[in-house]
């Protein structure tokens, strides 16, 4: 599980460069707090599917082409 956490995160900071975003902006556009973010991609995080969804909004993508 803690692999699926890992491969996610990863997918989400490769996402979060392609679209030029910042983690600090990332958290501000999604209504998350920046640790928050870094430990999602560093995935330490199990998130929720309605923060995946809020991310994938933000980093304008389906949700699905986040995960692993």
């Amino acid at each position: 599980m803690k692999d699926l956490a890992k491969k996610l995160g990863a997918n989400i900071r490769v996402k979060r460069k392609e679209v030029g975003l910042a983690q600090d902006k990332l958290a501000e556009l999604a209504d998350m707090d920046r640790s928050y973010i870094g430990r999602i991609e560093r995935g330490e995080m199990n998130i929720t599917v309605e923060k995946l969804y809020s991310l994938a909004i933000v980093l304008k993508c389906k949700p699905k082409d986040l995960l692993p």
